[in-house]
């Protein structure tokens, strides 16, 4: 029997969403979707229908997912060696092949299909038509000398008025991070840098990076060190001061970008925890990091 005390506490939720909710129709807002957030079925399922509840009050939600544990995996079943330089995959002809397949016929696909589940309009839009790539070479740190890694770009152009046709038609584009070169060539875009081209292009409202990490953490290894804000002017101080190092410098340093060209917010959350992307979204705590360019106000 459902208690009449229950159902008053999920209308209170509700009519404590509602200024969220209309702050933020009509927004676009860019979702990376990736990490081991994206390793357990129901929790990929919970998630998509997350962002079908933000299609269906409105947003215009816009999924840029990775696919890396997939591809490596898959990587390994075929005998092929996974090998990173730098925290970038070296990307030969088999490896480009690989990344191309399980990104669109594996994870895009299972995306679409969940989103459809729950009532959702997606469409799945191969990042080989939207963007445009230049190779990307890492380099030595103790010579400076450029390191070859195969098919591996940087992004240099997004198509964004085919981004949004789909987006003004009600249509949720969900997005492979790979790019066309001007050689013709296919390249492999670490999907954190594609979202955030993408989020610059669109200008949009929020970008959200969904991962396995609760936030920027003042100590990587004490997830209660989380900093809740941060502002982009203070993003070079904490790169020299190491708060903000490795993998997190590039994903940082993109997302700043795209702040500058009009997004109005980046939040960093753990994916792991069911309704992150919501809890983050419709409350004024949020569980993660958010990165705000300076005068912005809520």
């Amino acid at each position: 029997m459902v208690l009449m005390k229950d159902l008053i506490e999920k209308s209170d939720v509700l009519v404590a969403a509602l200024p969220y909710i209309q702050k933020f129709r009509d927004e676009i807002v860019v979702v990376k979707f990736g990490g081991s957030s994206m390793e357990d079925p129901d929790l990929v399922r919970s998630t998509m229908r997350d962002i079908v509840l933000m299609e269906c009050i409105g947003m215009r939600p816009v999924v840029v997912h990775g696919g890396g544990k997939a591809i490596t995996a898959e990587l390994a079943r075929q005998n092929i060696e996974t090998k990173f330089i730098n925290g970038l995959r070296v990307t030969c002809d088999k490896t480009i092949g690989v990344v191309d397949e399980v990104l669109h016929d594996v994870i895009n696909r299972s995306l679409v299909d969940f989103a459809t589940e729950f009532g959702g309009h997606p469409v799945a839009i191969s990042g080989k038509n939207i963007l445009k790539a230049e190779k990307m070479y890492s380099t030595d740190k103790e010579t400076g000398q450029k390191i070859d890694i195969g098919f591996v770009g940087d992004v240099v152009e997004v198509d964004r008025e085919q981004l949004m046709t789909a987006i003004n038609n009600g249509i949720m584009p969900i997005i492979t991070p790979l790019a066309k070169g001007e050689d013709g060539k296919i390249y492999n875009i670490n999907a954190d840098i594609a979202a955030c081209r993408i989020a610059e292009s669109l200008r949009s409202r929020k970008l959200v990076f969904l991962s396995d990490v609760p936030g920027i953490m003042r100590d990587a290894k004490d997830e209660s060190t989380v900093i809740s804000s941060i502002r982009a002017e203070d993003v070079e101080g904490m790169i020299e001061n190491k708060i903000i190092s490795g993998g997190m410098i590039p994903k940082v340093l993109s997302s700043i970008r795209a702040l500058k060209a009009g997004t109005n917010k980046v939040h960093m959350i753990d994916g792991r925890i069911k309704h992150s992307l919501l809890l983050e979204i419709f409350t004024d705590e949020g569980i993660g990091t958010e990165i705000t360019r300076s005068g912005y106000v809520k």
